[in-house]
């Protein structure tokens, strides 16, 4: 190999070994998020509420008095007792979580399917979906 090669595959090599990659690859697995409030406990709990309750239930404990809110949560926390000792572990609150979570989501999509059945038949036709999404009428 002659100098001018081995020079040219030098100056090839460090630009290589120097150079910044251009795109950035995240490598960690993100939740997704269990609210879409903003999670700041100095400010409000209504991320905790939401994510603990989920988002129907907390709207409903908002408009409760401090007592019957202790109350209502005093049930909540027998049924996330699943052991029944008389201490919730943070496996049975994550539990709990992921309850509220998908509840809230079985709920959404069956309002969601209720909205969109327009003739009440138990089927979504092409024209009911345009209907019930875009407005369009039959």
């Amino acid at each position: 190999m002659s100098i001018p090669q081995l020079l040219l595959c030098l100056s090839l090599s460090m630009l290589c070994i120097s150079s910044k990659p251009t795109e950035k690859k995240d490598r960690v697995h993100h939740e997704p998020q269990l609210s879409d409030k903003v999670h700041d406990d100095a400010q409000s709990f209504d991320y905790d509420h939401d994510a603990f309750l989920g988002a129907d239930e907390a709207k409903t404990f908002d408009q409760l008095t401090p007592e019957e809110s202790k109350e209502r949560l005093g049930k909540i926390v027998s049924k996330i007792d699943e052991d029944k000792d008389g201490f919730v572990t943070v496996e049975e609150l994550k539990a709990w979580i992921k309850f509220a979570q998908k509840r809230w989501i079985y709920e959404d999509v069956e309002r969601q399917w209720k909205g969109h059945d327009l003739n009440e038949d138990g089927l979504i036709s092409w024209e009911e979906y345009k209907n019930a999404t875009y407005g369009y009428i039959l």
